[in-house]
């Protein structure tokens, strides 16, 4: 077995590194290709700890890593995220991931340790999860690419992932180049990713007034003219914050599948982790069935958009990446909780549940987000292809 490079990790990106790393089958379609691993993915004689100093649930061993494997990737080590992906920033019990260029910065989350690995030339992609925005959000600001499948997409399985919220929980990679992530889908399902023709592909533009600051707005109107020039149809459209039904059922659920631990006096959580966990256990019955009824209504919404146009293209990140210990950003309407900045813009689509990709813009560390309809992914991801370096 080849031993995985070894190279410093001053960013404490890295969970596990084996003496030795997994061995791809010879000969497959991704063959020469390393990854890194989330660790929240079950791998056999890896440990899992979810980067908290809290018990876990067992969680078997994961489909997709060994689906990978066996098309002939090598895994290489298990990168360290935002303590049991509840969370944005890369904040958790092992030290904490900083940004891959500037140590003074956060790199994402919940995949931030993923972001970096791939930023850093460690891994040519990168397994995350995205619950409301894990994948996309570190993609942005560590400038690569990501990209979260329709939810229940059969060739990115979560069997053997520890989740945090099944309701809105999807696994996908991260690399330098989204030419990577279509091989990668590709051979994952039996096919070639092609780049698609844009003219005359309807865009919907979201870009809620005073959500972004002024360099993430500059950046995605940049992209939406280069999109027209492509030939595309851009029209600015409107949807409303979800975080209503966002936030309790993604709570609830994580309460539920670290409710043993929270039975501890002391679990071994980071304070935040430990409150919102709390937090989500009390929320009542009630309260998460209004969750629920508020998704079924946003879904309705997003369809119709969905039918209306072909896609959606939004920012990924409400602004650069922010100061480690930072909780507040400001934007166009002013100073606002940096969870609340950030999720407003990409809970909606795991929320729902539709495909997405992340892909960085000409703006460092500022990334765009474009969201197709359920079940296109090879469709959206063709688009990504064939913007290339115009996004």
């Amino acid at each position: 077995m080849p031993t995985p490079p070894d190279f410093p990790d001053p960013q404490r990106a890295w969970a596990y590194r084996p003496s030795e790393a997994l061995e791809g089958a010879p000969g497959g379609p991704l063959a020469g290709l390393t990854f890194s691993v989330k660790d929240l993915f079950g791998v056999p004689g890896w440990p899992l700890t979810a980067s908290t100093r809290a018990p876990v649930p067992e969680v078997g061993e994961s489909v997709l890593v060994r689906r990978l494997l066996e098309l002939g990737a090598s895994a290489v080590g298990k990168t360290h995220l935002h303590e049991v992906a509840l969370g944005i920033t890369g904040l958790n019990g092992y030290g904490s991931t900083t940004h891959p260029h500037d140590p003074a910065r956060v790199p994402g989350g919940s995949s931030g340790g993923a972001a970096v690995s791939v930023a850093l030339g460690q891994a040519d992609f990168a397994l995350g999860t995205d619950t409301g925005g894990s994948i996309r959000v570190p993609a942005a600001w560590c400038g690569v690419a990501g990209y979260k499948p329709t939810k229940g997409h059969p060739d990115w399985s979560t069997q053997g992932v520890l989740p945090l919220s099944w309701t809105c929980d999807h696994a996908g990679p991260l690399a330098r180049d989204l030419g990577t992530i279509a091989r990668v889908h590709g051979a994952l399902n039996r096919g070639q990713i092609r780049g698609q023709d844009w003219n005359g592909v309807r865009v919907g533009l979201w870009l809620p007034d005073g959500w972004t600051d002024a360099t993430v707005r500059a950046a995605t109107l940049a992209s939406a003219t280069d999109l027209e020039g492509r030939g595309a149809v851009v029209t600015q459209v409107h949807l409303p914050e979800m975080l209503d039904a966002y936030s309790p059922i993604v709570l609830s659920e994580a309460a539920q599948v670290h409710a043993e631990a929270l039975q501890l006096a002391d679990p071994g959580f980071q304070p935040f982790t430990l409150s919102a966990l709390r937090q989500g256990a009390a929320l009542s019955a009630e309260d998460v069935q209004h969750a629920f009824d508020r998704r079924a209504d946003y879904a309705w919404l997003l369809n119709g958009l969905l039918t209306a146009f072909d896609v959606i293209l939004a920012p990924a990140v409400p602004t650069p990446p922010p100061l480690i210990g930072q909780d507040e950003v400001e934007v166009g309407e002013g100073t606002v909780p940096l969870r609340r900045a950030v999720l407003r813009l990409t809970a909606p689509f795991s929320l729902l549940g539709v495909p997405t990709v992340s892909l960085p813009t000409s703006t460092a560390d500022v990334g765009v987000q474009l969201v197709g309809r359920h079940g296109e992914d090879d469709r959206l991801l063709g688009l990504g292809l064939a913007w290339g370096a115009g996004a």
